[in-house]
């Protein structure tokens, strides 16, 4: 078959957990399978000003041929904010609620003028992730011979009425997880849609030469750490880590445990002896980091799967989670391998559990191996969206 992935940013260096994973699904659907997989994105790289900063038209990215369009405008974010406060508070019209989309961005009509002109060229069509213009706009022209992976969560926009009738469109959807399912079919009349059952996600892989050592060596780094990988941003909940962090150091004089933080800084991170600002980090940089460290914290609670969850579970550290997050949660009930909190007092129990119990860790750290093991590897992940697609391009 003839695939067509959309997606609103793609690219080596977009840095963005529905970006890597649409860039990571596609090439191995490209590489295990004898589809021939091409992709529709954007010239953005930043998912905030949605900046055309990518030149060309088509390029081949490791094998797979990306259309690229150019977004008509980038975001004004202080209109853009203003115009979300006011779509949060009521009822709107549906015309409201679909300039707050085309504010939000990337509003790229070229892309979907091509959608249109190129849904018989293709069997079949995967969007990634439900929020963006490229999705609400695109699945209208492509409809039935589309699959949507809404990596859905339960944050304020999924309950906006303007995505009642967007969820009702495609030919199939596929879950990152039984809760996304859960979720969506709660909130959305889905009826008989076609879907995975919430067994999704991604492979999860990760380099047989990862070095802790030569991480601590290299950003100068001694004694226990928990790190943090991904935006630092309020939507990640990372002012309530900070916060969370900062209690924990004065009610604990004696530690020396050290917060370190890799990613873009959109919120100021504080400036502490105690806290490492990494910056965005190379992905041989990100893996040595998780495996020096005691353990990863996630302090968001709008996650529909974690990849870097999973990839500390596969290099057998233990995670440390917000329970509030049904995702978060359900991966360490399932798995057994890391702990979550839902209030301050428990972020500081868990921290000192896993500083202090160092035989249950290690138990933890095989735990998460066999865990991701057995649910997220790339060859069962593509068997069960090749599936999939070819129910939606036989019907559509």
């Amino acid at each position: 078959m003839k695939i067509c992935f959309v997606v609103q940013r793609y690219g080596d260096e977009v840095n963005g957990g529905a970006e890597v994973h649409a860039k990571q699904l596609a090439e191995h659907v490209n590489d295990l399978t004898d589809h021939e997989v091409e992709v529709a994105t954007t010239k953005a790289i930043d998912y905030v000003t949605w900046k055309n900063e990518y030149e060309k038209d088509e390029e081949i990215i490791n094998g797979i041929k990306v259309h690229r369009f150019p977004v008509a405008n980038e975001r004004n974010t202080e209109v853009f904010n203003k115009y979300s406060s006011k779509m949060a508070a009521g009822e709107h019209t549906i015309e409201e609620y679909e300039e707050w989309m085309r504010l939000q961005g990337p509003e790229t009509p070229a892309l979907i003028e091509w959608l249109r002109n190129n849904r018989d060229n293709y069997d079949c069509f995967v969007f990634m992730t439900y929020l963006y213009y490229t999705t609400y706009f695109g699945l209208k022209e492509i409809g039935k011979k589309a699959v949507l992976i809404p990596t859905a969560h339960d944050e304020w926009t999924v309950h906006l009425p303007l995505f009642e009738k967007m969820f009702t469109l495609p030919g199939a959807f596929f879950y990152n997880t039984t809760e996304e399912k859960e979720l969506v079919n709660t909130y959305f009349s889905t009826g008989n849609i076609l879907d995975n059952k919430g067994i999704g996600g991604v492979g999860v892989e990760v380099p047989s030469n990862v070095d802790g050592d030569a991480f601590r060596k290299k950003f100068n780094i001694d004694g226990d750490f928990m790190v943090y990988i991904g935006r630092i941003d309020e939507n990640k909940n990372c002012p309530e880590l900070f916060k969370y962090f900062r209690e924990y150091k004065n009610r604990h004089p004696e530690s020396d445990l050290k917060l370190a933080l890799a990613g873009k800084e959109i919120v100021k991170i504080p400036d502490a002896p105690d806290i490492i600002k990494l910056g965005f980090v190379s992905e041989e940089d990100k893996f040595n980091s998780i495996a020096a460290s005691r353990f990863l914290i996630l302090p968001s609670q709008f996650e529909s799967l974690s990849i870097v969850v999973l990839e500390a579970m596969k290099l057998s550290r233990p995670v440390l989670v917000n329970g509030r997050c049904d995702v978060l949660e359900a991966h360490c009930l399932k798995s057994n391998a890391g702990l979550y909190y839902t209030d301050y007092l428990e972020f500081e129990g868990c921290i000192d559990y896993l500083l202090s119990h160092k035989a249950e860790c290690e138990i933890m750290g095989q735990n998460g191996i066999e865990y991701v093991n057995n649910n997220y590897t790339w060859e069962g992940i593509v068997q069960r969206l090749d599936v999939i697609m070819r129910d939606v391009a036989l019907k559509a």
